[in-house]
């Protein structure tokens, strides 16, 4: 059995992960990344919108700041994030948006004069500023006062990773894909390396570092409709949960994008609607403005979707043999915009469903996109529970998103968080000591081999696509957009009998490396873990929060449930345990959004007598040291002269 040795091992190579060792490399690391497969293909290059930083060089991002961003971050969390952490972020996007222009990214840039865009509806003719030609530009996003998304028209992703993964070649890190991370080895709390497959030929391998980072994407694929790439089924979020040592957080808080394209769920940007794209019901009519008066189609995503579906069920649904939809109307941008700052659209629209945005409607509902919650780390992206073991990005709840992420937070969040967390893991490596305890990695390995050879040689009769089928049908079903207790118990239910079959499944076929049917196989028992603590975690949280909506408890409870769920699973345990701590130190007192509507439950604490508690109580459940105190980057009221909250006590 091979043995391989890096200062640093970076398990998943999309953006969150490529910013992260090239941090690492910069500090004159040894860094070896993992991936499913070739780096260009990880998820992060379907990304289409944006980027939010607050540049303020567009004219209608005019006066745009950091503090301005983490407002409508903040907010946009529903108060559920850590306002420590998006903060962090919000300093540090300008920088990260200009570093990448650095390590070229061609931003779409300002071009001084007069032009016509859509806001609100309609059509207007705004003047950029002469001065200001050649800057970063930006487009507008939901659930922001500013436009501050930077985009490449819409293939934002694919440009940033591109040019990421041709610095990450410059510095020579080494890269391995078609490989798969089976489990963590880890020794007294403290992670050493991984055990990994070779998706070629079945190899299993071990290796050893430093400093371990998970950035392997979300869990997206647990439910049946969804906007995520095939490969994103939670790999790197149940490696550590099976550990029974790292808690994840908030995995109820699941996001679904207002437009998955129907019937192949591909998602079209929010760019769309940023651009002054229209939803319109079976009668053709925009209903939004009736909803959302004042944002529109630009409410945040949980608002957008929510209101979608309230207004499907009115019965103004569009009825298809794919199940029912709503229009998406973009015909009045003209050809020119959506064959150049929409092309991928465009191009999505033709070649997937036939249809030409151009002269036709598009058939969107809202369809499961992000997850929001995922391995708990601390402010430096060291999870709970484990030294020596960092997650990033969409794995990882950090967390800047809370119970709802902003469009453009999310892929600026992989650049941003790649470049903080990365000094910050490059820090510990350059410290710490290694642990090469082939032995120790050995038992490890010998644990997955075994399980492959029992997943080959068993007599089960449980398909392993079947159980993933009935897993998607459960979440969908019952913790969707709107949840209720009834359903919600009907999927714990559900899943808790899943869990009792997976170790009934048989694979049939037995070629050792490019088998499907093993790889999902191996992949089960997490998936449908996950997919248990998000059902459960819903059932217990009662409440609606940001996109955590329940109909039988329709009021935010700050009173209650100002908290973030922490969820693990013990060695051997057949449920896991449920805790909960403080979202972190608050500066902005919690408040109305200005949007969504709904009822709230106000805190009955001061913020001075939450904000005592959080430290310890964080400590309590797993919490590492960080390199600097907590809320020393959270600048006390910074925002009292940016909002209209300035005078909440």
């Amino acid at each position: 059995m091979r043995t391989l040795i890096s200062d640093v091992l970076v398990i998943g190579a999309g953006l969150a992960g490529e910013r992260a060792a090239i941090a690492s490399a910069h500090a004159g690391l040894d860094v070896t990344m993992l991936s499913l497969v070739p780096p260009r293909r990880s998820h992060s290059a379907a990304a289409q919108g944006g980027m939010q930083a607050s540049l303020g060089n567009s004219v209608k991002g005019k006066g745009d700041n950091p503090t301005i961003h983490w407002l409508d971050t903040v907010k946009g969390s529903d108060w559920g994030a850590d306002q420590e952490v998006a903060r962090i972020f919000a300093d540090n996007a300008p920088i990260a948006m200009r570093e990448m222009a650095h390590f070229g990214v061609p931003w779409n840039r300002v071009e001084g004069g007069p032009r016509d865009v859509y806001i609100k509806g309609k059509k207007t003719t705004i003047v950029e500023d002469h001065e200001k030609e050649g800057l970063i530009t930006a487009r507008d996003f939901g659930g922001t006062a500013k436009w501050r998304t930077c985009y490449t028209a819409d293939g934002t992703g694919h440009t940033v990773l591109y040019a990421m993964d041709n610095l990450a070649v410059q510095l020579d890190i080494t890269i391995h894909d078609r490989m798969e991370a089976l489990s963590l080895i880890h020794e007294d709390g403290a992670c050493i390396g991984a055990v990994v497959r070779s998706l070629r030929d079945g190899e299993i391998l071990t290796y050893l570092a430093k400093a371990t980072v998970i950035a392997t994407g979300g869990y997206g694929r647990l439910y049946g409709e969804s906007t995520n790439a095939i490969i994103n089924e939670g790999t790197g979020s149940a490696i550590a949960l099976q550990t029974g040592l790292v808690p994840l957080g908030n995995m109820e808080a699941v996001q679904f994008h207002p437009t998955g394209i129907v019937p192949t769920d591909i998602l079209v940007t929010e760019g769309c609607r940023g651009d002054g794209g229209l939803l319109l019901d079976v009668d053709e009519y925009r209903f939004m403005p009736e909803y959302e008066p004042d944002k529109q189609e630009l409410a945040s995503r949980d608002v957008v979707s929510r209101r979608m579906k309230e207004h499907m069920l009115k019965g103004k649904g569009v009825q298809s043999p794919y199940g029912e939809h709503l229009w998406l109307d973009l015909r009045h941008l003209g050809e020119e915009h959506l064959t150049t700052k929409l092309r991928e659209v465009y191009d999505i629209c033709m070649y997937f469903i036939g249809v030409n945005p151009i002269k036709e409607l598009i058939p969107v509902r809202p369809t499961q996109h992000y997850s929001m919650g995922g391995i708990r780390v601390n402010k430096d992206g060291m999870a709970y529970g484990m030294k020596g073991l960092f997650a990033l990005g969409e794995v990882a709840c950090w967390d800047m998103h809370g119970f709802n992420r902003l469009g453009g937070n999310s892929l600026a969040e992989t650049v941003v968080a790649g470049m903080v967390v990365g000094r910050k893991v490059a820090a510990y490596a350059k410290t710490a000591e290694l642990n090469a305890n082939v032995s120790l990695a050995e038992t490890f390995a010998k644990e997955q081999v075994d399980k492959i050879d029992h997943l080959l040689n068993n007599s089960g009769t449980e398909n392993v696509f079947a159980l993933k089928d009935e897993i998607g049908q459960l979440l969908t079903a019952h913790a969707h957009i709107f949840r209720t207790g009834e359903g919600l118990e009907k999927a714990v239910k559900g899943l808790k009998a899943i869990l009792g079959r997976v170790n009934n499944v048989k694979v049939s076929s037995t070629a050792p490396g490019m088998n499907p049917e093993l790889s999902q196989a191996l992949r089960i028992e997490g998936m449908a873990k996950q997919a248990y603590i998000i059902a459960k975690g819903a059932l217990l949280r009662t409440e609606s929060r940001g996109a955590h909506t329940r109909e039988d408890y329709p009021a935010r409870d700050d009173k209650n449930w100002l908290n973030r769920t922490l969820a693990s699973w013990p060695a051997g345990a057949d449920e896991p345990e449920f805790n909960y701590e403080p979202v972190g130190p608050l500066d902005l007192p919690p408040g109305d959004r200005g949007y969504g509507g709904g009822q709230m439950i106000p805190m009955d604490l001061s913020l001075e007598e939450y904000n005592a508690k959080v430290d310890a109580a964080q400590k309590a459940l797993g919490k590492q040291a960080t390199s600097e105190p907590i809320g020393v980057s959270l600048p006390k009221e910074a925002w009292r002269e940016e909002s209209p909250y300035k005078d909440a006590k």
